[in-house]
């Protein structure tokens, strides 16, 4: 959404791009999980008179859009790219299959996955957590607004600390927001750390995933930045 009230920020698109191109021709393999909130969300639905589940599925829709587009600007950067989704849209994109995808990283291909689970009543956090157990991925990058996660809020606490590494129980008992709880649950009971990292910092992806400390690791304390992991 970038500076725009709603809809697609053209700038933002071609900034992404560039931080996708920047790691991925380092041969990692990447898998991005896009959310529809500049287009709809489904949350909102009561406030507009739609039920939740009528509104959930407007809202994954909303999240094939985005992958569409942001895969159109990467392939004219010439990084080759699939879109796959949860529920079948085959004139415009793959269903996600997990072999498939899987051996689309493989043969170095950023695999985009839309349409969130394909089940209402879950968030895109718990499709990138599913998507990412699934995909055997080595960890999670959550790109927020802020530069990880921290003791206190930001924008009202000046002494607020920012969290180098927490565990998966700390996130879900203090009710840290980081991702829903179902989403770090289930990256627990896999093993998947998160990394909570502030995506308008320019290179902050290509830092990550050079081994550089950037942002709060959720999960294994003693992890391991692994510039050929699977994210």
């Amino acid at each position: 959404m970038g500076s725009l009230s709603s809809g697609i920020d053209i700038q933002v698109l071609d900034y992404l791009s560039e931080e996708i191109k920047a790691v991925q021709d380092l041969g990692i393999q990447i898998a991005i999980v896009v959310g529809g909130g500049n287009i709809y969300r489904g949350r909102n639905a009561a406030s507009h008179g739609i039920g939740r589940i009528t509104a959930d599925s407007m809202g994954m829709l909303a999240t094939v859009i985005n992958a569409l587009a942001l895969q159109d600007f990467l392939e004219n950067k010439n990084i080759p790219t699939r879109v796959q989704t949860a529920f079948e849209m085959r004139a415009v994109a793959e269903p996600f299959i997990r072999r498939r995808a899987i051996r689309h990283l493989e043969k170095g291909r950023v695999v985009i996955m839309g349409a969130g689970t394909g089940n209402p009543y879950f968030t895109t956090d718990t499709a990138a957590a599913l998507r990412a157990a699934e995909i055997r991925a080595e960890a999670v990058l959550k790109g927020t607004q802020v530069d990880g996660v921290y003791d206190a809020d930001p924008s009202k606490n000046k002494e607020a600390r920012l969290l180098e590494n927490i565990n998966y129980l700390e996130v879900l008992n203090h009710g840290l927001k980081v991702m829903d709880a179902t989403a770090v649950s289930l990256c627990m009971d896999n093993n998947i750390p998160i990394i909570v990292f502030n995506i308008h910092r320019p290179g902050n992806l290509y830092r990550i995933l050079t081994g550089q400390k950037i942002g709060t690791i959720v999960g294994r304390e003693n992890y391991a930045r692994n510039p050929e992991s699977t994210v």
